[in-house]
């Protein structure tokens, strides 16, 4: 299986198990609070809104994953969202594996 879709699939898998972040507000909160460990970032996003979560990642060393659409990151996980923040430790790991594995193809 392709890695970009392996990752989508283990968004999907992240959804069911209750470790999504999602919502502006509360994924701001999360970050500062180091509850989230790994940020989709649809890259369809507006630029203050993207500009806003990147630095905020780069500042509290959230890896950031934004080669995929609103539309694309909305199907993986079944709700309209553009910023999804993994809160488990695990899962995150392994999507920075992922997501390393896929920049090389």
């Amino acid at each position: 299986m392709e890695n970009k879709q392996a990752i989508l699939n283990f968004l999907g898998i992240a959804r069911r198990a209750s470790k999504l972040v999602s919502g502006q507000d509360k994924l701001l909160s999360e970050i500062r609070n180091s509850k989230v460990h790994f940020l989709f970032i649809a890259s369809d996003t507006g630029e203050s809104t993207k500009k806003k979560f990147t630095d905020k990642s780069n500042y509290y060393h959230v890896p950031v994953n934004n080669m995929y659409t609103k539309e694309v990151l909305s199907n993986a996980i079944g709700m309209k969202r553009t910023i999804v923040g993994i809160s488990d430790r695990g899962m995150a790991k392994k999507l920075v594996e992922l997501t390393n594995n896929t920049k090389g193809e």
